[in-house]
């Protein structure tokens, strides 16, 4: 063979092995894990599927072709815990976890496994990260932590029901990341109480059959408002939040849009489908080799308000025109 051919030769098997590799590899089939901090069968759960989806469909990553997807989710702590053991069973190579309580489940049955959490407020708090710059380990994510959105809330309060001076600030010490005494949402209330003369009332709720006792409270006086904290244990009571709030007609903040699609009166909060949407970019960046401590924490980016004006009008509540223009949704 001349020596020429045998170059041309070797050059084309050569070449033939690193697309193989790359055919092999394409080929394979990755698998994720997504745990979800709502109760099974809860409205919000498809648009959070379908935002991460999205995400990830757009990244080249198909369910059931390249990479299989299972989810689960629970509204409760201890089935939270269950869930997480069950997906980690399946060994996928991370998992995608939503709230606090989801994401330290599967931190502890399995430290190892990478985690991109989604709407936790405090990471560096709960010892997920080192800091968001840096978080150092195998977890990284999306926080949903705004902590001046309390003043916002106030603010809201005052717009859409200005005789309202006492505000009770209503959250579960066990699954909000705030404390027995209010936590991080704390101070930007407090200051935003003492501007506008309002008595703040810190209200922890730790059973679903104490949310009543809070709204009993308010209701005693014409002046008494609730804002309601974002956690797992509001979110997986919401219906009965929202039918307190309207039993005892005591005008109501919310810290989630899906409250108010539930018959509550007004919302500002984050967009946690956009998180989850998000959440697809660091899971695709995993998945090819990235570490999730060299992937900084992400805060969050995109707000909405939500305001339900039939609420609003079984309130004897009028609702200002600036209020109406500013919303990301009305239901009438």
């Amino acid at each position: 063979m001349r020596r020429r051919e045998f170059i041309a030769l070797f050059g084309a098997a050569a070449a033939a092995v690193p697309l193989s590799a790359r055919a092999q590899q394409s080929d394979r089939v990755r698998r994720i894990g997504l745990l979800i901090g709502l109760p099974e069968g809860d409205p919000e759960i498809p648009k959070h599927l379908g935002a991460f989806h999205e995400g990830f469909d757009a990244l080249g990553w198909t369910d059931g072709r390249n990479v299989r997807i299972d989810h689960r989710a629970a509204g409760d702590a201890q089935v939270i815990r269950s869930l997480a053991t069950e997906l980690i069973s399946f060994e996928p190579e991370l998992i995608v976890a939503h709230t606090t309580p989801a994401t330290s489940a599967v931190r502890k049955a399995n430290p190892s496994v990478p985690i991109v959490f989604v709407a936790v407020s405090d990471p560096i708090g709960t010892g997920f990260v080192k800091s968001f710059s840096r978080p150092g380990g195998n977890i990284t994510g999306f926080t949903n932590l705004e902590a001046t959105i309390g003043s916002k809330w106030l603010e809201l309060m005052r717009d859409i029901a200005p005789s309202v001076r006492r505000v009770s600030m209503m959250f579960n010490p066990a699954t909000a990341n705030m404390g027995a005494s209010g936590g991080v949402y704390l101070p930007s209330m407090q200051n935003a109480a003492q501007v506008s003369s309002t008595e703040l009332i810190i209200s922890p709720v730790n059973e679903p059959a104490e949310i009543e006792g809070v709204f009993a409270a308010m209701a005693q006086s014409p002046t008494g408002g609730v804002v309601v904290m974002p956690s797992l244990f509001t979110a997986a009571n919401r219906d009965r939040i929202v039918a307190q709030a309207a039993r005892f007609r005591v005008p109501t903040v919310y810290p989630l849009r899906h409250f108010v699609t539930a018959g509550g009166l007004l919302s500002y909060g984050v967009d946690n489908s956009d998180l989850f949407r998000r959440a697809a970019s660091y899971a695709d960046r995993i998945l090819k080799g990235a570490k999730p401590a060299d992937l900084p924490v992400q805060q969050p980016t995109k707000f909405e308000l939500a305001i339900n004006l039939n609420t609003a009008q079984a309130l004897s509540l009028t609702v200002p025109l600036t209020l109406r223009v500013a919303a990301d949704q009305v239901i009438e």
